[in-house]
């Protein structure tokens, strides 16, 4: 499938920062509900383009903290590999879902970035919190809100051939 409209990315320095923000009942520097978060640090941008190389980084690094923003409202995540059991019960709970980005094409998956914004934690460089304006952008649901993993049944499906 293909996403447009506006992402944000953020990974793991900058998910400790927003969970340590919530811990202390401080905000965040994004509206979670309705949104989705793309765990991608990018390489710097050639000139006249809005970003470099955009490819996702390993989801479960962030699994201690999705929980907490999907039960804000978080929307979608995007990243790559298998999610924790505790991040599935909350998918479910929250009704949202898993995307994967393909591994290894962030040139190409950056041909579907039209701007990028950096909006909180500058000093954290590329892993700081950008908004994205993606078109066409494309993903592969993996777990979708009822739980379904792709990853497990594509596991299934292989072992009965």
């Amino acid at each position: 499938m293909y996403l447009t409209g506006t992402i944000y990315t953020a990974r793991d320095a900058a998910h400790k920062r927003m969970y340590e923000a919530l811990e202390k009942g401080e905000g965040l520097p994004l509206e979670m509900r309705d949104n989705v978060i793309y765990y991608m640090g990018p390489s710097p941008a050639r000139e006249g383009r809005p970003i470099g190389s955009a490819g996702p980084t390993t989801a479960s690094r962030m699994d201690k903290y999705a929980p907490a923003l999907l039960d804000l409202g978080l929307t979608g995540m995007i990243g790559k590999g298998k999610r924790s059991k505790a991040v599935k019960e909350s998918i479910i709970r929250n009704g949202a879902v898993y995307f994967a980005a393909v591994g290894g094409a962030g040139a190409l998956l950056a041909g579907s970035i039209k701007a990028s914004e950096v909006i909180a934690y500058d000093d954290l460089g590329t892993e700081a919190v950008r908004k994205l304006e993606v078109e066409n952008f494309p993903v592969i649901v993996v777990i979708d809100s009822e739980g379904q993993d792709l990853y497990e049944s594509a596991i299934r499906e292989y072992c009965k051939l």
